[in-house]
């Protein structure tokens, strides 16, 4: 999807230092994009939780300013919060409610006049129309989740936050929330992604940020941050196992298997010169034949991995 560069979500130097001197975030700068899916990657205490808590005023920033679609949200917090939807990582709701009784509420707490055809449309739309009688407690893990979502939709966001959204669903859920949420993409609702999903975010996001230890190491489209960090490997399956490489292969700096009988040959595809012709040719000068040879490209995963690690 082409995203237009209409800022909705602005961050400025954004510090968190709770009380015990422990600083969550640190300096923070970061824009969203009217109508894109941002997926916001890092291991567990990186600070993606304090910082959609600042975005949403749940919790206070040390110093810095955050604004939503124009509205500071310290100086006009109402007109900020009413503009952004939150689905949290806890599944806490009152167990006793209907998902009718519980969505309705969600809109009256945003001062919005009661509109049940909205509500309806959002039950059916997260498949959980035939649900709208039954209480919380008697839904699954999944279907509890999509009442946090229809909560958050209840008093017409534009701004989405999914906090870890799919923890805990099954794969076949997880798919089809992934279709509901490019849904909402498409009705105009800008998305904010947390996951360890690295899957997730794979599939759904238009840019990626990555925070590590309070910072924001990286944001980048998705798919040029894959152009440009993805590495390609090349893999060859030896006719022949070898216990060493010659030292006329130390310049392709190539991995050999554990029971030497495959050579590994990571490139970048972007380079006009990957260096596979020099290789095969080197490789047959030494005599070394294959009877397989197969090439993969590095997921996002791989992609985080490194990023992390190289920060470290």
């Amino acid at each position: 999807m082409k995203v237009t560069m209409d800022r909705i979500v602005s961050v400025r130097n954004v510090n968190k230092i709770y009380a015990s001197g422990h600083q969550a975030l640190k300096s923070v700068n970061l824009d969203i994009q009217r109508g894109e899916i941002f997926g916001l990657l890092g291991p567990n205490g990186a600070g993606k939780t304090t910082l959609i808590s600042i975005i949403c005023g749940i919790v206070n920033a040390t110093s810095g300013h955050v604004s939503v679609n124009g509205h500071d949200t310290r100086n006009a917090f109402r007109a900020a919060r009413s503009i952004i939807g939150l689905v949290p990582q806890e599944l806490t709701a009152d167990a006793f409610e209907t998902v009718w009784d519980t969505v309705t509420f969600s809109r009256g707490l945003f001062g919005k006049k009661p509109n049940p055809a909205l509500i309806e449309e959002i039950l059916k739309d997260l498949s959980l129309w035939d649900k709208k009688n039954d209480q919380l407690m008697t839904l699954s893990g999944g279907m509890k989740r999509r009442v946090l979502i229809a909560k958050a939709l209840s008093h017409e966001p534009k701004v989405l936050f999914l906090d870890e959204p799919t923890a805990g669903v099954d794969v076949e859920l997880r798919k089809a929330m992934w279709d509901t949420v490019r849904g909402l993409q498409k009705s105009g609702v800008t998305i904010i992604l947390t996951t360890h999903y690295i899957d997730e975010a794979e599939e759904m996001a238009d840019r990626i940020g990555v925070i590590r230890a309070g910072e924001i190491i990286l944001v980048e489209e998705k798919n040029a941050l894959m152009h440009k960090l993805g590495r390609k490997e090349l893999r060859l399956d030896l006719r022949a196992p070898l216990t060493t490489l010659p030292d006329n292969l130390a310049e392709f700096e190539l991995t050999l298997n554990d029971d030497g009988s495959a050579l590994c040959y990571n490139y970048d595809r972007a380079k006009e010169h990957t260096g596979i012709n020099a290789l095969l040719t080197a490789l047959s000068n030494e005599g070394i034949a294959f009877r397989d040879i197969e090439t993969s490209q590095s997921s996002l995963e791989d992609i985080f991995v490194d990023l992390v690690n190289d920060q470290s």
